[in-house]
């Protein structure tokens, strides 16, 4: 198994800076807008987004929302073992609002294909943008891109992008992994 540094800690840093710094353009005052990170890894990226803009901005009109897909992919029936899904937690609507939908990795477009259907149980959204820190570019079911990425990385099926994060696993650090 080979492993090779996609995104060190100091150039995680960066790209959350500029993460951040887009959406301020593109936003200006959040008004009318909420951010909504994907369960399980997805939410790690909007929180910390999240505490970033507020520690620019010093208060921030942006509301945050995680959300869980288990039971909208396409995929869950495919499982012997029983899937356990990991906490919704949206306490508004989000009718008529810009979404910022996250997620860590954007690979096969499926996991946001089902976050967008589970999205429509709390509104149907003005708008819809997708942020995502890796960008698996070459590896798409279905035609969805993002609007705003941290990195792009091509790959083949065989390899792996696994996403480190201070949160859970005590640095941020993005590395491909090859089998």
């Amino acid at each position: 198994m080979l492993e090779r540094i996609i995104l060190s800690p100091q150039n995680f840093k960066l790209t959350l800076n500029r993460l951040c710094y887009q959406l301020i353009e593109n936003y200006n005052n959040f008004e009318n807008t909420v951010m909504i990170g994907l369960q399980p890894r997805g939410t790690f990226l909007a929180q910390r987004i999240h505490e970033q803009l507020i520690s620019e901005m010093g208060k921030t009109n942006l509301l945050l929302g995680s959300l869980d897909v288990t039971f909208y992919r396409d995929d869950f029936r495919k499982h012997d073992a029983p899937l356990i899904p990991q906490a919704t937690d949206i306490d508004f609507t989000i009718e008529d609002k810009k979404v910022i939908l996250v997620d860590d990795v954007l690979f096969t477009g499926r996991t946001i294909r089902s976050g967008l259907d589970a999205m429509l149980s709390f509104g149907r959204p003005q708008k819809v943008e997708l942020m995502v820190l890796i960008d698996r570019r070459f590896s798409r079911d279905l035609p969805i891109e993002p609007n705003y990425v941290g990195k792009t990385v091509d790959t083949i099926a065989s390899e792996k992008v696994k996403v480190f994060w201070k949160q859970s696993d005590g640095e941020d650090l993005v590395k491909l992994i090859t089998t």
